[in-house]
């Protein structure tokens, strides 16, 4: 089992930044690939930036490209999402998952993004 815990969400202007976490914990060494998700109209959760857990390989949604960047500090076991010139659109919960090269097995609970025009 892994259990993930975000943190870093808050109150922005547009333009400003917030830097999220995800901290996580237990069987880490199952996990493949992490990311940050948030609702999207007609679905449950889309993808916003991903990282690959052992070679740090990135994706990111073309909405965010050159505005987030994702990272990882293996010694602590927690990715990061740095989010700059924010946008109203932004504004979400965004929750923090983990692949175990199966599925999307683990789910954080998720931190609050609020962008105010």
């Amino acid at each position: 089992q892994v259990q993930l815990v975000e943190s870093g969400g808050g109150l922005v202007q547009t333009g400003g930044s917030l830097r999220l976490a995800c901290a996580a914990s237990g069987d880490t060494s199952s996990i493949t690939t992490i990311g940050w998700f948030r609702p999207a109209p007609g679905k449950e959760r889309e993808s916003v930036a991903a990282i690959k857990w052992r070679d740090d390989r990135t994706w990111y949604a073309d909405h965010v490209k050159g505005r987030f960047t994702i990272s990882r500090d293996n010694a602590k076991n927690t990715m990061y999402l740095q989010m700059d010139s924010l946008k109203p659109e932004d504004t979400a919960v965004y929750t923090c998952g983990a692949d175990d090269s199966v599925t999307w097995a683990y789910w954080g609970r998720g931190t609050q993004v609020t962008v105010s025009s």
